[in-house]
Order: C-alpha cells, then structure tokens, then sequence
C-alpha cells in the first residue's frame, strides 16, 4: 500500500493485521530495545515490535545489516548512518519505508484508521481555509474521511520536516491543500505550504512539501518525500 506512494528508489516493508503480527511479531529485540518496552501491555510490545522487523527488513534489502531502532530527539527514530526514512502503526497496520540519504532529503509517512476524527480533533489541527476545503471535498467524495486523511498529511510532513529543521512544527504551521484525486479511486496527492521558514537544501528555502495519499484497505496512508535540491 505505502510502496506505491514512494519512489522507486525507496524500501517500503508492510504488515497487516493478525497475518502481520505472526510474520513479524516474534523477531527479537536487540537488548535496548527491550529495556524501552520491559513494561508496556502487550499491544504498545507488539506494535513496537512489528514496526522495528519491518525496519530491518526494509535495512537488509538495502544491503545494510540489521541494528537496533531507538527513539532520538522527540522520539523520532534514529537510522543507520547514511540511510533516512520513517516508521508508522496503527490498529492492523505497521509499516517502515528507508532510502538512501543520498537519494532522498527527508520521508515522513504515517497511517491511520479510515474514520472519522473524534469530535472537536479537526478544529485543533486545521486552519479555517483547511477545513474550508475539506468541506467542499467532503461534498464531491463523501466517501473519504478527509478529516482524518489531512491528520495524517500533517503527520507525514511534520516526520520529513524534522530531522531536516530539529524544531517542532505545530499543526497550525503547514497549510495543506489535498487534491480530490480521481473519482473511483482512492488515490491523490496534497501540498503542504509551510508558514514559517522552511529548511534549506542546496542553498534554497523550502517553501512547501509535496506529500500523496491512498485510501485502502480500512486505512488511509499518506507519504512525504523531500528530494535534495
């Protein structure tokens, strides 16, 4: 599903579900990874664990051996040296995406449930004029939860925003324009304008990130790719 958002030179690893979780839940963890989860209740263990083989899966078909994934600054994960990329999990899904950083900049990718936000979740995360056009999207395709699809946009930038900047950047921080797509398919694309100063690469300022989405499965996914400049 993530693979077909990304870019060829990408390595994208996927789990889905109870066939997931056996495929990929008893791999060991490395000892400090352990120590991070010696107390979590069995579903914080098992999605940690899946996500982390997905990530070493993703490391071993780029030909680098498989190490540890431990959170770094604001819990973002640390990769092996010359490689970048993102993790994600939610219920029924987990997924890793790793590149080489001299093919890609930054990634960010997250995934959700397709449903509805909780009530009040979109009026703290999105500008007036976001959810101006979610509205109007909502009456063309009704059948995508665009609120919940824009969370998600915000999540991915805010995962290829960071270990570019090591700053935070609040949801009120990007203004994301998400395209319809095509009518019968559950795939589109979205811009995200950034209003504060962006990173630089390559001696120019990033003004915005280009992200895509899918809607699949009971899931939606949305991935940014940040290419050097």
């Amino acid at each position: 599903m993530i693979e077909e958002l990304l870019p060829e030179s990408v390595v994208a690893v996927e789990a889905f579900g109870e066939e997931g979780v056996r495929e990929f839940g008893d791999a060991p963890l490395y000892p400090e990874e352990e120590a991070l989860v010696a107390r979590a209740v069995p579903k914080r263990r098992r999605e940690f664990t899946v996500v982390r083989s997905c990530a070493r899966r993703a490391m071993e078909k780029l030909g680098v051996p498989p190490q540890p994934v431990l959170p770094g600054e604001r819990g973002a994960p640390q990769w092996p040296d010359g490689l970048t990329g993102s993790m994600t999990h939610c219920e029924g899904y987990c997924a890793a995406a790793l590149v080489r950083a001299a093919d890609l900049a930054a990634l960010g990718m997250d995934a959700e449930p397709h449903e509805a936000l909780p009530e009040g979740v979109l009026k703290a995360v999105a500008l007036p004029a976001e959810q101006e056009r979610l509205a109007r999207l909502s009456a063309r395709r009704p059948e995508v939860h665009w609120d919940r699809l824009l969370f998600s946009a915000k999540e991915s930038v805010y995962k290829a925003w960071f270990p570019l900047t090591r700053k935070w950047l609040d949801f009120s921080e990007a203004d994301i324009d998400v395209s319809a797509g095509t009518d019968g398919e559950g795939r589109g694309t979205f811009r995200a304008r950034l209003l504060v100063p962006g990173p630089v690469l390559g001696g120019h300022r990033l003004g915005h990130f280009d992200g895509s989405w899918t809607v699949r499965r009971g899931l939606v996914a949305t991935t940014v790719t940040v290419h050097h400049r």
